[in-house]
């Protein structure tokens, strides 16, 4: 019952509360506080901070019958006050706090106080998850993301690589907040609670990244209905589950806030731009994913939910490539796709001198592409090469 609430009721009251800024909000469902019957009982609470910054909601488990009493009440509330409210009680259900950036909600909901850092970033507040955002291009993006003042949550299926990074980014005490959710994008359940974890933490979603992505290189011959099967689940089915779950939550912001957009955003790749010889699998892929991508875009748009997808050249620097057992230099060597190559210097030369630019593609090129999608509000449905003039428009 509660990711029903928390996804139907959560987006909506954070849009409900936000007049001159979107503001961010996390639902605590903390055994005690469902006892919890009026502003008197909350007060017996020692981290409630504002007790004038109360609003109850009347107890009932129907999502539309909660945003319908609250619309009425906070009619009521903005007649006679400025602020927005700190607390909403839904009785029997949680708590929201709500507040203009994380830092703000740790402390409504009793954590020590900090010194924290506030900047002033191009995604500042915004709530963006980046699926794969433990390492390689992902983990750069979501670095990039958090320094520009966005609450980014690191979706990764590596649990361990995934914390450690989100503790050293926090560590900078910005009022911006990193977060780990561990998720296998192959999985509709595992989508589905990412998406929710995320509302619950951070009150919506504005952007996700949907970049988790794995690669393995061969011919017909050596590639395996197993592994084929896999990268399709990875590559094609998982940008679907996180358009489709991340989309609900846009959906029902943008019926709130009409003129609010957010955006989904695939890192998809040249290979969804030409064909890549013993890579059919990867390339498959994400040609199919080109075309979810202007399929979506035309059904969401009428909800400001915008559509696009990033296709990178060849990241030489990151994993893919560099991975000293399984990086694609040490797999193309092996498979013989480069002719006469005898090294991964071998490779690596051959594929920098396909490139007019001379290099691969580092995380800062697409990070320049990811703003310029996000930051307009009339382009949707496209493929946005970023490779170095290695693949160009026709």
């Amino acid at each position: 019952m509660n990711s029903l609430i928390i996804n139907r009721v959560v987006p909506a009251i954070r849009m409900l509360v936000s007049k001159q800024k979107i503001m961010v909000a996390r639902f605590d469902d903390r055994e005690e506080l469902l006892k919890a019957e009026d502003k008197e009982d909350l007060l017996n609470f020692d981290f409630i901070k504002k007790p004038s910054g109360i609003l109850v909601v009347d107890e009932t488990t129907e999502p539309n019958e909660i945003i319908d009493d609250l619309t009425v009440k906070l009619s009521i509330w903005y007649e006679n006050r400025a602020p927005h409210p700190d607390y909403i009680l839904l009785k029997g259900i949680g708590l929201i706090a709500i507040g203009e950036n994380t830092a703000i909600l740790d402390q409504l909901l009793g954590a020590p106080q900090q010194l924290v850092k506030e900047i002033s970033g191009r995604v500042q507040d915004k709530i963006i998850i980046v699926t794969g955002g433990a390492q390689g291009f992902g983990g750069g993006i979501a670095e990039l993301l958090y320094a520009q003042g966005a609450n980014v949550v690191i979706a990764d299926l590596n649990e361990e690589t995934g914390s450690k990074m989100v503790n050293s980014l926090n560590m900078n005490s910005q009022t911006n907040q990193a977060y780990y959710i561990k998720v296998n994008v192959g999985s509709a359940e595992s989508v589905e609670a990412m998406v929710t974890a995320t509302v619950k933490h951070f009150g919506g979603l504005d952007v996700i990244i949907s970049n988790a992505g794995i690669l393995r290189a061969g011919g017909l011959d050596e590639m395996t209905p197993e592994s084929f099967a896999l990268m399709t689940e990875i590559n094609y089915n998982g940008y679907f589950l996180c358009a489709k779950y991340a989309a609900a939550i846009m959906k029902l912001q943008s019926r709130f806030k009409e003129d609010y957009f957010t955006d989904i955003i695939q890192i998809n790749s040249k290979s969804g731009l030409k064909g890549s010889n013993r890579n059919f699998a990867y390339a498959g892929g994400k040609f199919g994913g080109i075309g979810l991508t202007q399929s979506f875009a035309m059904e969401l748009m009428p909800f400001k939910i915008k559509v696009n997808s990033i296709c990178p050249g060849n990241f030489f620097e990151g994993p893919l490539w560099s991975d000293p057992d399984r990086g694609l230099f040490v797999q193309y060597l092996n498979a013989g796709k480069v002719p006469g190559a005898k090294e991964i210097k071998d490779v690596k030369a051959f594929y920098e001198a396909q490139v007019p630019a001379g290099r691969g593609c580092r995380v800062i090129d697409v990070m320049r592409a990811i703003y310029y999608v996000m930051e307009q509000e009339y382009e949707t449905g496209q493929a946005v090469p970023v490779t170095g003039g290695q693949n160009m428009l026709n």
